[in-house]
């Protein structure tokens, strides 16, 4: 038996209950020929089996390499879908059997897979050469504490393309599952899915309602398991000026910009290294924007890849087209296909069986060129017509073409297909799905009332449900709510139809005006215990914000832009979406010449670009919004939000410059944000026993407000100015901010409680739990692109590595963390800092600290989790505790 450091097979014949219980006879005779096979491959790659499992094996070999060959010659010849896991460590042999966390670590691999795939853990990649492998990146498996790295073995005669891993991770990317079926284009598909994988920038190209954006869909489906950070949809479509669609694409990949880089610049920066798949979904209108934001994205990195649908090509570098042709016609096609699975969906009852239902299915999708918008809109008639009365109806559209249809373009024949549909609209359909035309996203009730200047819910409720029956409205319910939208293709013909009526204007002023009137129901559902809703709607309606913020601004409405800028501003910023931020920065200069009412409001939500690393923007903002605020003569900030003018100097390590201000801002008006960000500051500024004055009683008041964020914050600052006395009661304190701040949605919050808890371990000398708890923060900072504040996290880490004796790994992060500005956040870090200063020569800690300091932030993120791994191994090693 193979003994010291072994490499475990582990083997398992995927769904062999279900093969047992229908097919037994069938299932034995496998059985004994898998078993045959298996033995065969083990033995002649010198492995030895030490266990059956009666639907698989595990087998122990002296080199990883004879492993992974004894799977894939195995492989190649079972008839069975076997899964197998392979991983490599130290085991204890005895009495024929092996054990050890590695075996537990082979098992739970094997688990993950899928059949006819072979997957291996970062252990066993390290110790092999000249053998393809696809990395799946770091997951979770049941049972182990930490992330497993997974590569997937590639080899000629075994397939490549699985299911995602069942693993225990959240799925990245925000791709879900369709719920009608993916119908014909299979083929099309597996093309698709190599041509990704072998090219940076595919775009998806054809005329409106051809499939594009579901075909992209699928192909994103299928591609989950190849992108360890996720594919990621960037719907587009709502995106009506190309200055704001590098604004789109961060807010869908939860991107911050960073100081002196663009929105694009940003994004690109954030990506640099990780392995995702973008889809970028209708760029028809937006082709320049999208060619410049492409281009800017793949020059920074060589890991992203890039799907795009558009009606015609980017233009953007090294872009491969993929003509989308429409479906196929005729008898047994796939628009037949596809018209008969629509129309099992909305008229289960009818069977379209007969010879005349056969003959005039046909002959419609023929009619239709089998473009699939407009077979699935014929469809959705069966609820209320037979099929040979639709291609009746559609014979009074398409008269003038017989004859000459196979040279029009396709796109005509879409439109006369729309138009068709909305014909057969009443006049109160019609109207609510013009003036719905203008909205960005997806609407509910009360927002297609406001657009229809309509008071009877229950009427338009009914005309809302005509139209999701017609299949020209989609309804999506979710968490209680029901959300609205249409296709893209139905919207801009809605869209073009209210542009004729002369509407277009007053509707789009009544769309602005009701997001600006969302604000007073929006931030009362944020006061109060159902402060996470808050969150939701904005992230959800984000994209109808930035048109309605867009076109008050333009027509000059400051009113309804200010409003909308403001309280948008804020939930950003707690959400870590900073677009809304730049609205208030823009309006900041009109505001103050007009003397605008809430020019202090628009101060605060402007300052509020600290959180994208802007310091000195953000203290200057800071400033004169202060001076505004004591002239008097403006808007009150609500809800406590003045106290956010001083974060800016928070982060720039000029605690008792913000103290100051919160003092007088207390003496104004003692708001228990105000309070809780006092006891936060005199704490950052080791003021323990003032920090700790400053925060008694505020958990109590806290509670009182039933303001998930004040309660957050309180908790927050009670725990950090108890940090030195009690010291056990902090931790407990952070931990239920911590829990409080994800269940509430408040990314910043939650960001500030990680890095407390973190705080706490350092301190207290817990260098595994710190070591996780600063992982988790760096992946918060490094995923959202908010690259300024990683410097706090990387501070603490530093303080961790001197503690373990690491004292070159803490001169690079101390190196990069403290410039441009010095380590005043953290009073651990000065004396960590001297420490290692003197336990390096001084030529080999400056050295270290100018490396350090020219790092860029994805070099110093990547440095600091190689040195975690690292650091968690010695601790292992040393069993420091």
């Amino acid at each position: 038996m193979p003994s010291g450091v072994v490499t475990f097979l582990f083997t398992d014949i995927e769904g062999s209950t279900r093969r047992w219980e229908t097919e037994p006879d069938v299932m034995r005779a496998a059985l004994a020929v898998h078993d045959d096979v298996l033995r065969a491959a083990i033995g002649s790659h010198a492995g030895h089996t030490f266990k059956h499992t009666g639907d698989g094996v595990c087998a122990a070999f002296s080199s990883p390499a004879a492993a992974i060959d004894a799977a894939v010659t195995a492989q190649r010849e079972l008839g069975l879908p076997v899964r197998m896991g392979i991983a490599t460590g130290e085991a204890e042999s005895r009495d024929g059997d092996y054990f050890g966390a590695v075996l537990n670590r082979a098992a739970r691999i094997m688990a993950a897979g899928h059949g006819g795939q072979i997957l291996l853990d970062g252990v066993t990649a390290g110790l092999i050469t000249d053998i393809d492998l696809i990395s799946l990146g770091p997951r979770r498996l049941r049972d182990i504490t930490k992330p497993v790295e997974i590569h997937q073995v590639q080899a000629a005669g075994l397939p490549s393309e699985f299911p995602p891993l069942k693993t225990e991770d959240p799925v990245p990317g925000n791709l879900r599952a369709l719920t009608n079926s993916f119908v014909g284009r299979e083929s099309a598909v597996s093309e698709l899915v190599e041509a990704v994988l072998a090219h940076r920038l595919m775009t998806l190209t054809g005329v409106g309602g051809v499939g594009k954006t579901r075909l992209a869909h699928e192909v994103g489906v299928r591609l989950a398991s190849r992108f360890r950070d996720g594919v990621w949809l960037i719907e587009l479509a709502a995106v009506t000026d190309p200055r704001a669609l590098p604004d789109a694409v961060a807010g869908s990949l939860g991107i911050m910009q960073q100081p002196g880089r663009s929105v694009a610049e940003s994004v690109a920066d954030a990506l640099a290294g990780r392995s995702r798949l973008l889809i970028l979904d209708n760029c028809e209108h937006l082709l320049d924007a999208a060619a410049e934001m492409v281009d800017t994205i793949l020059g920074a990195s060589d890991t992203v890849k890039i799907l795009a649908t558009s009606r015609e090509g980017l233009g953007a570098t090294d872009e491969q087209l993929w003509p989308v042709p429409s479906l196929t016609t005729g008898a047994g096609s796939a628009a037949v296909c596809l018209f008969r699975d629509r129309a099992g969906a909305v008229a289960p009852g009818n069977s379209l069986d007969s010879p005349t239902q056969t003959s005039a299915v046909d002959e419609l999708c023929e009619r239709l060129d089998g473009i699939p918008l407009a077979i699935e809109l014929a469809a959705s008639r069966l609820q209320s017509m037979t099929v040979t009365e639709i291609r009746d109806r559609l014979d009074d559209r398409f008269r003038l073409l017989v004859g000459s249809r196979r040279g029009l373009e396709r796109h005509q024949t879409l439109r006369h297909a729309v138009a068709w549909s909305v014909d057969l609209l009443s006049g109160d359909e019609r109207s609510l799905l013009t003036r719905c035309s203008v909205f960005a996203g997806g609407f509910d009730l009360a927002a297609a009332c406001a657009v229809t200047s309509s008071e009877d819910e229950f009427g338009t409720l009914d005309v809302l449900d005509a139209l999701v029956r017609k299949s020209l409205v989609i309804a999506n319910r979710t968490g209680g709510h029901t959300r609205y939208s249409m296709l893209e293709t139905i919207r801009q013909y809605a869209e073009e139809s209210l542009a004729a009526c002369g509407t277009a204007e007053e509707c789009r002023s009544a769309h602005a005006e009701y997001y600006a009137a969302c604000e007073t129901d929006v931030m009362a559902l944020w006061d109060s215990p159902r402060q996470g809703e808050a969150y939701e709607w904005f992230t959800a309606n984000l994209a109808n914000l930035r048109a309605a913020f867009r076109w008050s601004a333009d027509q000059g409405d400051l009113d309804a832009a200010a409003g909308i800028a403001f309280y948008t501003s804020m939930l950003g910023c707690l959400t870590e979406q900073s677009e809304p931020i730049g609205w208030a920065v823009e309006l900041i200069e009109p505001a103050r010449e007009a003397r605008h009412p809430r020019l202090a409001q628009l101060f605060v939500g402007a300052a509020q670009c600290y959180a994208a690393g802007r310091l000195d923007d953000a203290m200057s903002y800071a400033a004169m919004g202060e001076a505004i605020i004591a002239s008097g003569g403006f808007d009150p900030v609500p809800f406590g939000f003045e106290a956010a003018l001083y974060a800016g100097h928070s982060m720039a390590g000029q605690p008792l410059e913000a103290t100051r201000f919160l003092r007088d801002v207390i003496a104004r008006s003692p708001h228990i944000l105000a309070q809780a960000c006092l006891a936060l500051a005199l704490a950052q500024a080791n003021a323990d026993d003032e920090a700790r004055e400053a925060a008694e009683g505020l958990l109590e008041v806290a509670e009182t407000t039933r303001n998930p964020n004040a309660q957050v914050l309180a908790l927050t600052a009670y725990g950090w100015s108890h940090f030195s006395t009690e010291p056990a009661v902090a931790y407990a304190i952070q931990t239920r901010a911590l829990a409080m701040a994800r269940d509430s949605g408040n990314r910043l919050t939650e960001s500030t409680a990680v890095i407390g808890l973190a705080r706490l371990a350092v301190v207290s000398g817990r260098a595994a739990g710190a070591l996780d708890l600063l992982a988790d923060v760096l992946h918060l900072y490094f995923d959202s692109g908010s690259y300024e504040l990683i410097r706090g996290p990387l501070t603490l880490l530093g303080v961790v590595f001197d503690q373990l004796d690491l004292h070159e790994p803490a001169a690079v992060l101390f190196g990069f963390a403290a410039e441009p500005r010095p380590l005043s956040t953290f009073a651990e870090a000065g004396p960590a800092i001297v420490h290692v200063r003197e336990s390096l020569d001084e030529s080999r800690y400056e050295s270290l600290r100018h490396c350090g300091n020219a790092m860029t932030h994805a070099e110093i993120v990547a440095y600091a989790f190689d040195h975690i791994d690292q650091a968690r191994a010695f601790i292992t090693h040393e069993n420091y505790r």
